[in-house]
């Protein structure tokens, strides 16, 4: 190693962290104008990427101090923010997880740090941008980033413009994949549009799977319009480019658990034979095939099913 070289690249290491903070706005008081911290935001972060984790887990992940990453935890719940279950394995153990109000939070926080670098890298040429993002993985090769142990996709509840997204993945993949006409695209509008126009956000949700930025899932948990205390699971999709990554079963355990928290005594479903890979995560949820008989629907002859789980 050049001894006498060192000084002057550690001044530049340095002077590249200075920059890089007040260029981002890591110096602000606030994350990103946000309510969070830098260090909040990071927990929030992880929190987002993961189905569930631990307190331990997190500190270990984050290099953070157990005492401190114990006191942004205990603002998140008094906040709402997360939820605290016992783990399976170890009932003395807690597993985390982002509960409505925080991945309502983290959305806003997630949107507002995409769009703020999409500013940054709107200022140069397209070269230039390849350039910088190339410097920045080069300096993650060197320093050695590892592998991040997260899952690669957010759940998120609906924003503006996610309808319209839904109703059109679901009439073009299922026109692909099975050759349904249109019908089915209007049926998925007029659910998307009930959901929207009598939505009831104590007792429904929508939960939307993003990857990279990109819608690449769905799910809608509704009140049965005629069962009470039933609810029903409606409109799940994972697109292609995402499929593998079990997003499909973290929807639909999703719907578990908020049916569970609003007091459904059963969930509901409707679905068709041919859909196999959706009937395997029912079947491993939980549900039980109650009844089934042969359809016509979306130009052809189907066999119609319908599904429940007892909660």
């Amino acid at each position: 190693m050049d001894q006498v070289q060192l000084p002057q690249r550690v001044e530049s290491v340095r002077r590249f962290n200075r920059f890089y903070t007040r260029q981002i706005g890591l110096l602000e008081e606030r994350l990103l104008r946000t309510e969070f911290s830098l260090s909040e935001g990071r927990v929030l972060y992880e929190l987002a990427h993961h189905e569930h984790t631990t307190a331990t887990h997190l500190a270990d992940e984050l290099g953070l101090d157990a005492g401190y990453l114990s006191r942004i935890l205990s603002a998140f719940g008094r906040k709402g923010l997360i939820s605290k279950q016992p783990s399976e394995e170890d009932r003395r153990r807690q597993l985390l997880s982002l509960t409505r109000a925080g991945q309502e939070a983290f959305a806003r926080l997630n949107a507002s740090s995409r769009d703020s670098i999409e500013a940054l890298l709107r200022e140069l040429e397209e070269a230039e941008q390849r350039k910088l993002t190339d410097a920045m993985a080069s300096i993650e090769d060197l320093l050695g980033a590892g592998s991040e142990h997260r899952v690669p996709y957010i759940l998120r509840p609906h924003q503006a413009g996610d309808m319209g997204w839904v109703v059109q993945r679901h009439g073009a993949l299922y026109n692909r994949e099975y050759r349904w006409d249109e019908s089915f695209e209007a049926l998925c509008a007029e659910i998307a549009a009930a959901f929207l126009r009598d939505f009831d956000h104590k007792r429904e949700r929508c939960w939307i799977a993003e990857k990279a930025g990109e819608n690449v899932g769905s799910v809608f948990l509704v009140k049965h319009p005629e069962r009470e205390g039933v609810a029903r699971l409606r409109l799940l999709l994972v697109d292609p480019k995402a499929r593998g990554l079990g997003i499909g079963a973290r929807l639909v355990h999703e719907c578990t658990r908020f049916a569970r928290q609003a007091g459904y005594s059963t969930i509901t479903l409707w679905t068709y034979s041919v859909l196999a890979s959706a009937r395997r995560i029912y079947q491993a949820e939980g549900y039980e095939l109650m009844s089934e008989e042969e359809d016509r629907a979306f130009g052809h002859d189907l066999v119609s099913q319908h599904w429940d789980l007892a909660l």
